[in-house]
């Protein structure tokens, strides 16, 4: 005797949906260690360019099994499924400054936690500008939660679920995980009258566990500030410009130098020098923090896609005598 249609269709869709359902689960599985702490750097591209061998600037730090997510550039959501960190389970995320290829991966991951049924607040923390960026994502999310609780897939709004905060530096957070410190670094130098003049901040972060100290430069330039921040610790986890003549040939090669006016090639440079730190001035915040050990990241793309980047290493180590590492996509550490 056939089943009723009904009953048909039902056992019919619930086979069709196990192996997407399994999937799913081995995707948001975390094979790792319940304690410690764990760093995988997601993304070590810097700038707002999209390439083909590296993802954005992003990293997690996973603490006692719990995911703490620093920077979303584009592409972290992908990042985290690759390492298999259950991008459902972050509660936290931290921002060290509102720049693009910092932020812009940030609407994917809210909106996959959404639709993975994430129904416990996330909260995401950072400098000036953080509240006003996750309240401008909010309403491209709430379209979508509309569709969902309309067909009775999901029941609450995604505006319930995710928060920005704007935070003084100091300390930012704090939970029986870690303690995170943030000190404004020297990223941002705007002019009086520019629309960012007076608003915004650039941070360095520190995260203290029972275990390690990490430092997370974000983009800067020289800064004592940071020196300061990561006095003795562990990890400093450093962006990295490429050497000003090196730059220029880049910018030249791409043919971006002759575009722009002599006013403009004037400022990219200011920028370059004053706004990052090249592979030497890494080596000198570390030796006056006397940290362990250094990671480059946020690494700038080359001619060669493929680059390893081992000059800029051999640099750091001309001011710095411990550990300097290159960090790729989905690196651990």
């Amino acid at each position: 005797m056939k089943p009723p249609r009904r009953q048909f269709l039902h056992l019919v869709v619930g086979a069709a949906a196990l192996p997407a359902v399994s999937r799913f689960a081995w995707a948001q599985t975390m094979p790792q260690p319940k304690t410690g702490t764990r760093l995988i750097t997601l993304g070590t591209r810097g700038g707002p360019n999209p390439t083909v061998w590296r993802a954005q600037s992003s990293n997690v730090l996973i603490v006692n099994g719990s995911p703490y997510i620093i920077d979303a550039g584009d592409g972290v959501t992908r990042r985290l499924t690759r390492a298999k960190v259950s991008f459902r389970d972050v509660d936290n995320i931290f921002i060290t400054h509102p720049h693009s290829d910092h932020t812009g991966g940030l609407p994917s991951l809210m909106l996959m936690q959404y639709d993975a049924i994430r129904t416990k607040p996330v909260n995401v923390y950072g400098p000036p500008g953080t509240e006003a960026i996750i309240r401008g994502v909010l309403p491209f999310l709430d379209v979508n939660a509309e569709v969902r609780i309309s067909d009775g897939t999901r029941t609450i709004m995604s505006s319930k679920v995710f928060s920005g905060h704007d935070k003084e530096p100091g300390i930012i957070f704090q939970d029986s995980n870690l303690k995170v410190t943030a000190a404004e670094n020297s990223h941002f130098h705007f002019e009086a009258g520019s629309p960012g003049y007076g608003r915004y901040k650039s941070y360095a972060l520190r995260f203290d566990t029972a275990d390690r100290s990490i430092v997370f430069t974000g983009d800067t330039g020289p800064s004592e500030a940071i020196s300061m921040l990561a006095k003795g610790a562990d990890l400093l986890v450093s962006e990295v410009a490429a050497p000003l003549e090196e730059f220029k040939q880049r910018q030249m090669a791409i043919g971006r130098w002759q575009s722009m006016t002599p006013v403009q090639q004037e400022a990219s440079i200011r920028h370059q020098i004053e706004e990052h730190v090249s592979p030497e001035q890494v080596g000198e915040m570390a030796a006056r923090a006397g940290v362990k050990t250094v990671i480059l990241t946020h690494l700038p793309a080359t001619a060669d896609p493929k680059d390893e980047y081992a000059r800029y290493g051999d640099l750091v180590k001309k001011h710095f005598s411990g550990q300097v590492l290159i960090a790729k996509d989905l690196m651990e550490f």
